[in-house]
């Protein structure tokens, strides 16, 4: 059995411990979850696993043929090599076996009686068998393939993708190389439904052992089968997948919460001892002195992530929210909306997701007033204050400070309860402790500054906000507490995002991009959403589910004895069919005019909207029907 073991691992960077003398094992077949906040220290303990960088003090101990494949937040690809030139450029042993071989193949074209040029392909040969290497460039394609790399985007040099797409080269090569630890860090990011399932899959009969850092926390629940959190330097072990981990994190954190009022009660008896009983003349009275002190030392110092909370007010929402009538947009020689009609409401929880590249978060902008329709209406409501979370950053002034950066805003806010909150505690309550106030932006890793980025839109108080992608930076626990905060926000959210969990919890509407300008509705939770696609997909097409296949001599007399004429009860359906659908029609209209009059009255337009819908898919049902009986008429 492979296996890799740390030993006292110590890290500091600057004045925070990353972690602190940690130690592990992991073992052949492990499927380890790494989590904790952004800044905790995740991707350097990764850096010191894969000997990227080192640990202050410790060891690693690991076999000498052990091998590690390590996706990185931004994979090293050779920016003007194509895609799969680039992956096959990988320092990687596999590549480089293939790269020897193919340099012995030359050579020995080149000098087939060399009896060295002989001898090195001969053994360069049997390498390549040895390691089963001759299926490498099929297989890298299935993987890009799987994850959404088109036979277009192959021919691409690397520094003509997208960051998304480069990510998942990236993630190809890792895959490929089958080491005896893949470390994985954020894969589900830029990846889609179908290429999240695929790699769920893929991991889970994978042979070697894989550390994984997400967010997603169904892929965790999922894949893993151990999870550690790294918490202000210590490193904390959990048996199971992530639903194992939040019971046993409850009851280690009430276990901690018991010993710190422990502690606490037991300082206050010592402290009026001190105050009126301590006379430092004996060596007993010393010692208990000497504990007092220690103990003053430890009490308070309780840490767990569940401090981050976000306790804000937002402003009054009036009935008119937006409004997009007929939006017709076209972008990049692609349609992204189609004569969309589209009306939100105050205290709608809407979530959109879909295919990668069809405009999720190009409708965002269109809303934020960043992007034009070429034709159509938006339209705000004048009580909206917009909050917008973008995909990237705004640009911030590297060199500015941390506190400076939020006094922007302002020096104070009121909460949710109307009490007015500082600057700093509102630092300290997002876990930037008060030594982080004064530091420079730039020192802060990238997610520590897209949390801040976060606080400052909320320190706004919107009434509407707009997240695009939020859990592709947020680490679970601002997004738990965001997704609470949400809960009880009274204005409206939209939401886009590929993350199952974080729709199902704060996304009650959705909106699926399917590409091309078609759009498609869908109220409930994002996984009923998807198992319904599913079931639709696995409904057999041209045969019974519990009928065989039928023979092609089979096949060929029921050709001969092929439908030609209607039944008797068909011919008394299709005498009805043009009436019924005259009748579908008219209360089309009806519906339609009733929506009309009913102005600002959105609980009834909610209700109409659902009549509507109905009858409308009876109308494609009832023309499908049409259209088939119609084949048949004498």
């Amino acid at each position: 059995m492979q296996t890799l073991r740390a030993d006292g691992l110590t890290s500091v960077y600057g004045e925070k411990t990353l972690f602190n003398n940690i130690s592990f094992i992991i073992n052949e077949g492990d499927r380890v979850g790494l989590i904790g906040t952004n800044g905790s220290g995740k991707t350097s303990l990764l850096n010191v696993i894969a000997g990227i960088t080192h640990a202050d003090s410790g060891t690693i101990t690991k076999p000498n043929d052990y091998t590690i494949g390590y996706l990185e937040q931004k994979p090293d690809l050779d920016e003007n090599k194509t895609v799969m030139d680039a992956i096959f450029a990988g320092s990687q042993r596999i590549f480089k076996t293939i790269r020897l071989y193919e340099e012995a193949l030359i050579n020995y074209s080149e000098h087939p009686n060399d009896n060295k040029a002989i001898d090195r392909f001969t053994k360069m040969q049997a390498q390549m068998d040895q390691e089963d290497l001759w299926e490498a460039e099929s297989q890298v394609k299935t993987i890009l393939t799987q994850l959404k790399i088109t036979d277009d985007d192959m021919q691409k040099v690397i520094g003509n993708l997208s960051g998304g797409q480069q990510k998942r080269v990236g993630l190809a090569q890792v895959l490929i190389q089958h080491p005896d630890l893949l470390m994985l860090d954020e894969p589900t990011n830029q990846l889609d439904i179908p290429s999240i399932m695929w790699l769920q899959d893929f991991l889970a009969s994978y042979k070697g052992a894989v550390l994984v850092v997400t967010h997603d926390r169904y892929f965790l629940d999922q894949v893993t089968n151990h999870i550690w959190e790294l918490s202000f330097g210590e490193l904390y072990h959990y048996d199971g997948n992530y639903q194992d981990f939040v019971r046993q994190k409850a009851e280690r954190v009430e276990l901690a919460e018991e010993s710190e009022r422990k502690r606490q009660s037991l300082y206050k008896k010592e402290l009026d001892w001190m105050r009126h009983g301590a006379k430092a003349r004996s060596t007993k009275q010393k010692g208990r002195i000497n504990r007092f002190n220690d103990l003053k030392d430890s009490i308070g110092k309780l840490k767990t992530d569940e401090d981050v909370q976000i306790n804000l007010g937002s402003q009054r929402l009036g009935k008119d929210v937006i409004k997009v009538e007929n939006g017709n947009l076209q972008f990049n020689q692609q349609t992204i909306l189609n004569y969309f009609n589209w009306l939100v409401k105050p205290g709608d929880r809407i979530g959109i997701s879909g295919a990668n590249g069809a405009g999720k978060s190009t409708l965002l902008n269109v809303i934020a007033g960043k992007q034009k329709l070429d034709s159509g209406i938006v339209k705000i409501g004048e009580t909206v204050k917009l909050g917008y979370y973008t995909q990237q950053t705004e640009k911030i002034d590297k060199d500015k400070r941390v506190i400076n950066y939020l006094s922007e805003v302002a020096d104070s806010i009121k909460n949710a309860n109307g009490e007015r909150i500082s600057v700093t505690n509102l630092l300290e309550e997002f876990l930037f402790p008060r030594f982080m106030h004064g530091t420079l932006i730039r020192k802060l890793s990238g997610g520590e500054q897209r949390r801040l980025y976060l606080l400052k839109i909320l320190m706004q108080q919107p009434n509407v906000l707009l997240l695009d992608e939020p859990t592709n930076d947020l680490d679970i626990s601002t997004l738990t507490v965001l997704e609470n905060y949400l809960d009880d926000f009274d204005g409206t959210v939209i939401t886009v995002s590929h993350d199952r969990y974080f729709l199902d919890r704060v996304a009650s509407q959705l909106l699926i991009f399917q590409g091309n300008g078609v759009i498609k509705p869908y109220t409930g939770r994002f996984t009923d959403y998807l198992k319904e696609e599913a079931q639709t997909k696995s409904k057999p097409t041209s045969t019974s589910k519990n009928q065989p296949i039928k023979k092609a001599s089979e096949k060929q007399n029921s050709q001969q004895n092929k439908k030609t004429k209607l039944t008797y009860a068909e011919k008394l359906e299709w005498e009805h069919i043009d009436e019924e659908l005259d009748k579908l029609d008219q209360q089309q209209t009806s519906i339609e005019n009733e929506m009309n009059s009913s102005g600002d009255n959105y609980e009834k337009l909610a209700k109409l909207q659902k009549q509507l819908n109905d009858v409308q898919k009876q109308i494609d049902d009832k023309t499908k029907r049409w259209e088939y009986l119609s084949n048949y008429i004498e």
